[in-house]
């Protein structure tokens, strides 16, 4: 079977690359010279509608452009920008409106003054983002911020939220020069709030916060010393919103206390709105790991929270879903720490759901040595009490049960093509979007495929 031929009406009228709609397909993703497999399935491997989460998709492929595809793997819609990460609005949020997204809408020139913001550790910079904006349905612009930001771009990366009162929550980087850290010029995480002026009406710095993030004297010495400028990198940031701790009197779990993840750091914090101090945290230091194959499916959830490393979209579960007020990550057991943490004898990614109060894994998906991204990723708590993941590192997509059934299952056909990087169709984080989000009529495709190759069947416990 061809690529070109299983592509839907709608995806060849609006990209020229080849891609897959539904059903096994293959194609090489990798360059001739990559020592990888060349040939491997890309588009919908295994969708079963009864057991699903139905929901259109949307995720910005390594083309650098975002995509909205529904679950049989049509295009659906298509924007010209990089989310990083790219994300449909509530339209309750936006008067109704239906189909506007928030992305970067345009980057500095290589070389500039801003600098840039990079994915991995040690890695050249490849994100150097001068606004962040909205756009709606047809491409149009309806609001962007940067120029005003300090140093004249916004550096916006890894996340962002348009909250309730129409401001924008921004995570940014501010480069300069830091206390402790010498004349070199430093990438320091900061985060405004921008109003629908343009101006920023909060920020915070994490730098002026490091004795709160949990590290010991030899830690915090040997964090100041590290030789990449993005000391802390970090990759979430999202206003807690209702949640049951908060109504019960915990004031550490406010509703507009913002919670953020340092990859690099290994930690998890809440920030106070009110105060800008750390009011809980998870890491950086765990006790020990006792067994070396911790990450084995034998290990069943409840369990005292044993260790993170890497992690990505750690972010508190909405009200309304299961596990509401229960933390969400996805646990890449990635390069991290300083020291860099100890990870166990089997390599793979985890999912974990973790009781906040009691710092307690609750429910936990791996699939050793088999499901694994060391970077990137993210993971998504469904109405029907399933999880969406994004194995990012490998651009694969996927809907467990809270059993660990694998209902759903897709992977990205879209290649990056910058001169000098290597092929690769990874995928940062990707968002389930409700059908009503978008102004697309009905009926809705949802037809079953079933996998005709082994799967790869995770855990969950």
């Amino acid at each position: 079977m061809s690529t070109m031929s299983t592509m839907s009406t709608s995806y060849s009228t609006m990209v020229s690359t080849a891609g897959i709609a539904s059903g096994i397909c293959c194609t090489a993703l990798m360059s001739a010279a990559s020592a990888s497999p060349s040939v491997y399935p890309v588009g919908v491997t295994r969708y079963d509608p009864a057991t699903a989460y139905n929901s259109d998709v949307l995720f910005s492929g390594a083309d650098n452009r975002t995509y909205l595809i529904d679950m049989d793997g049509h295009v659906l819609h298509r924007w010209d920008v990089n989310g990083f990460p790219g994300r449909v609005l509530d339209p309750a949020l936006v008067g109704g409106v239906k189909g506007e997204i928030g992305a970067q809408l345009s980057t500095v020139p290589a070389g500039g003054s801003a600098g840039g913001v990079g994915e991995v550790p040690g890695r050249a910079a490849n994100f150097r983002d001068e606004t962040f904006g909205y756009q709606d349905w047809s491409g149009r612009t309806l609001w962007q911020w940067g120029r005003q930001a300090p140093g004249g771009a916004a550096l916006q990366h890894h996340d962002w939220e348009l909250l309730p009162n129409g401001d924008t929550l921004l995570l940014g980087n501010k480069i300069g020069s830091l206390p402790g850290f010498g004349a070199r010029a430093m990438m320091d995480d900061v985060i405004y709030e921008v109003n629908k002026a343009g101006q920023i009406v909060w920020t915070w710095a994490a730098a002026a916060h490091l004795a709160q993030f949990g590290f010991t004297a030899s830690q915090l010495d040997l964090l100041k010393r590290v030789a990449a400028v993005d000391y802390l990198h970090m990759n979430a940031m999202q206003e807690l919103g209702p949640n049951h701790w908060a109504e019960a009197g915990d004031e550490r779990f406010s509703p507009d206390n913002i919670m953020i993840s340092s990859r690099n750091a290994n930690f998890i914090a809440i920030i106070s709105r009110r105060t800008g101090n750390i009011v809980w945290r998870l890491g950086p230091n765990f006790a020990p790991i006792k067994e070396p194959y911790a990450n084995s499916p034998a290990s069943k959830a409840p369990f005292a929270l044993d260790r993170f490393s890497g992690q990505h979209d750690a972010h508190m579960i909405p009200e309304g879903l299961p596990g509401a007020g229960n933390i969400l990550m996805f646990d890449d057991e990635g390069e991290g720490g300083y020291p860099p943490a100890t990870l166990p004898v089997i390599a793979g990614s985890r999912i974990l759901e973790i009781d906040p109060v009691r710092s307690e894994v609750v429910w936990k998906y791996a699939n050793p040595m088999v499901f694994y991204s060391s970077f990137l990723s993210s993971a998504e708590r469904l109405p029907n009490g399933n999880t969406l993941i994004d194995e990012g590192m490998d651009g694969r997509f996927f809907q467990v049960t809270g059993k660990g059934e694998i209902v759903w299952e897709y992977i990205s056909p879209f290649r990056s093509s910058s001169v000098g990087v290597p092929v690769s169709n990874s995928v940062y984080r990707i968002q389930a979007v409700p059908y009503a989000w978008v102004p697309l009529p009905g009926p809705h495709a949802e037809q079953p495929v079933i996998p005709s190759v082994f799967g790869r069947i995770g855990t969950a416990r």
